[in-house]
């Protein structure tokens, strides 16, 4: 387990919407975080581009200007500086640092990223009993390098649910052969524990031609070719993997199914009576939902959806459309009429503007 500095865990775990995430995603969170220093009667936001950054003032004070004249004064690591500087419509004109100030930043896609899986796979094992396996701890699988660069980060976020629900956890040992080359493929496995070798049976010879580590995933090759292996897999480990069977991965992964709509049809529908879905913690939802909306946050849906009028059409959104795909795969898959905002509330700001302008 990587070693994590406790007091930038603990500021972690006050900032919105950091605070709703669980303990091992912070932990996995923390090595995104850039922290920044500005000295003071410096403006930050002329000293670097902050496009596509998530900025949290935790110590300082720092003044605002707004494009409506006004002024704002934020106060490290209190009040306004637990949400990013900016949020909520509150883009500075010019900023200026009364104070010295520490700045946290992040990827914005990134810790996104990290913000949808970690919804996902909090309320996984909800209904399968005590039995259910905690996909936090599989820290081979389930890491930030996995969400960002690794097997999943590909992945649409709409099926994720339903795989972490058909993946079997199988215990392999050193030695194991788990394909082998010329057999049909059957499966699709991810590591997430352990280390194997793929190699290749070539003119006589075997070539070794990779070691797979945890998050790393193989089979895939066989299954969308629908031919026979082309290499073989043998644990150098004991270990564990994750075990999906042809049909799930051609329907779940090959295949997804979820209905987009571009922000100007989703516009239509809602004036045509459809309503919104905010699938964004209560803080985000508070600072800029749309009018109208309902404010359900991803690791809700499921208690939810009793309660909402199965007559009506759905829209879902949050910020970039990662959340809102998964929410809108759960609405569908429970016979909803819903649709994805595709591209989130950053398309339908940007197709506000083309129209207006």
């Amino acid at each position: 387990m990587m070693n994590v500095d406790k007091a930038l865990l603990k500021t972690l775990a006050g900032l919105q919407p950091l605070s709703s995430l669980g303990a091992e995603s912070l932990r996995e969170l923390a090595p995104l975080c850039h922290r920044e220093r500005v000295t003071r009667n410096l403006d930050p936001f002329s000293l670097r581009d902050w496009n596509g950054q998530v900025v949290y003032l935790t110590r300082g004070e720092l003044k605002m200007e707004l494009a409506d004249g006004s002024t704002m004064l934020i106060v490290g690591g209190s009040g306004d500086a637990l949400l990013p500087l900016g949020y909520g419509g509150f883009a500075p004109v010019s900023t200026k640092a009364i104070t010295d100030l520490e700045l946290l930043r992040f990827d914005e896609e990134k810790l996104d990223i990290v913000v949808t899986w970690d919804q996902l796979i909090a309320n996984s094992g909800q209904g399968r009993g005590a039995d259910a396996p905690d996909w936090r701890t599989m820290s081979g699988t389930f890491t930030a390098h996995s969400f960002n660069s690794g097997v999943f980060a590909a992945l649409p976020p709409a099926n994720v649910d339903a795989l972490l629900h058909r993946f079997v956890r199988r215990k392999v040992k050193r030695g194991e052969v788990v394909i082998r080359q010329g057999d049909a493929g059957e499966h699709y496995y991810v590591v997430d524990r352990g280390r194997c070798t793929v190699t290749r049976e070539v003119a006589g010879a075997i070539v070794e031609l990779a070691e797979l580590k945890g998050g790393d995933a193989f089979g895939e090759e066989a299954l969308l070719a629908d031919a026979t292996r082309n290499a073989t897999v043998t644990m150098k480990t004991d270990g564990v993997l994750l075990e999906l069977d042809k049909a799930d991965f051609m329907a779940l992964l090959k295949e997804p199914l979820l209905q987009k709509v571009a922000p100007g049809e989703a516009l239509r529908r809602v004036e045509a009576g459809a309503v919104w879905v905010d699938a964004r913690f209560p803080a985000e939802y508070r600072q800029d939902g749309l009018p109208g909306a309902i404010n359900i946050p991803l690791n809700q849906v499921r208690e939810a959806l009793p309660l909402l009028d199965a007559s009506k059409e759905y829209v879902v959104y949050c910020q970039s459309g990662r959340r809102s795909s998964a929410a809108a795969f759960l609405f569908s898959r429970r016979g909803f009429r819903a649709a994805l905002l595709d591209g989130g509330l950053k398309a339908l700001a940007a197709e506000k503007g083309r129209t207006e302008s």
